[in-house]
Parts: C-alpha cells; structure tokens; sequence
C-alpha cells in the first residue's frame, strides 16, 4: 500500500490571503444628509453650530467614512471640516463612503506585503472567506506581485483559476 501524500502541503506554492489583512476596529460613517437644509443644501452658519454641538466622542478609535448619502451640491470644505474634528478622535478618517474607507484601508495593509517574498514562486490569491475584502485588494496584490511572482491564481492550493503566468 503506497502512502498518501499531500502535494498541496509540499508545493512551492505561496498562499496569500487577503483577509489576513483585513484593519480591524469597528467602521462608523458620518452622512452629512442629516446637516442639509431640506436635504438639498448646506447653511454654513447652522452646520458650523451643529458641529461645534456634536459630542464627538461617539467617533472614539473608529474607522470613519465622511460622505453624504443623498443627491445635493455640497462644497469640498464640508467634508474637511467634519475631518478636522474628526481627527484626533478616529483612528481613520476618509473622505468618501464605505466602500473608499475600505479600500483605502486595504491600501494602507498591504504596503506591508513586500514582493520580494513571492520572488520565482507561484502564488494562489484566496477567494473565499468571512470578511469583506474590496475588489480593489484584488487588483492591488496582482499589481504587487506580477513582476516578481512565477505565476498567480486565484481560487484555493487544491482547486485554481490560472491569472498569469512568467513566460
């Protein structure tokens, strides 16, 4: 009877899981719909009052997106004077809704990847798993490891979809 073998296990095979990269810490959002007069637009005097009003501890060591949920012409500066306050208080502060504050936290994680660990090795990026990872994660770690990578999949060690391979 020969022995079973894991060739997965013994491949050269480099697994990069992009939730291992996942910031941790809880997300918040600041939707400036709520400081529009009739939805439509800003009073600057009454934004300015209820800012300086607003107990900003709520924002204590969270990841914050600053943005506003519904159709209305609001001025650059709205957004960065929410920033100011915010500052200090957050962990993270972006401009731009859930999705950016995602994606630009994944940008931040993955200056930590260092290509030059994945130099001549094939690499299976995961697919699945629990927690949200941006399509932009995606993009971001086949940019990084292209030049140095033998290859790259997607998919699991066992089971892969073929992206590219060094000729």
């Amino acid at each position: 009877m020969s022995e079973i073998v894991n060739r997965v296990a013994n491949s050269p095979i480099i697994t990069v899981d992009l939730e291992e990269y996942y910031t941790s810490g809880e997300r918040s959002v600041f939707d400036l719909k709520g400081y529009l007069f009739q939805e439509l637009v800003l009073k600057e005097l009454d934004f300015r009052k209820a800012l300086k009003e607003l107990d900003w501890e709520q924002f204590r060591d969270k990841h914050v997106a600053v943005f506003c949920s519904v159709d209305a012409i609001v001025p650059t500066w709205a957004f960065m004077l929410v920033s100011t306050y915010l500052e200090g208080v957050a962990k993270t502060v972006v401009l731009g809704n859930e999705e950016a504050l995602e994606q630009f936290l994944y940008q931040e994680a993955l200056q930590k990847l260092n290509p030059s660990d994945f130099e001549g090795r094939p690499v299976v990026v995961k697919g699945c798993g629990d927690l949200p990872v941006p399509l932009f994660a995606y993009g971001e770690v086949v940019r990084k490891l292209k030049p140095v990578a033998k290859s790259i999949m997607y998919g699991e060690p066992c089971s892969t979809v073929p992206l590219y391979k060094r000729r």
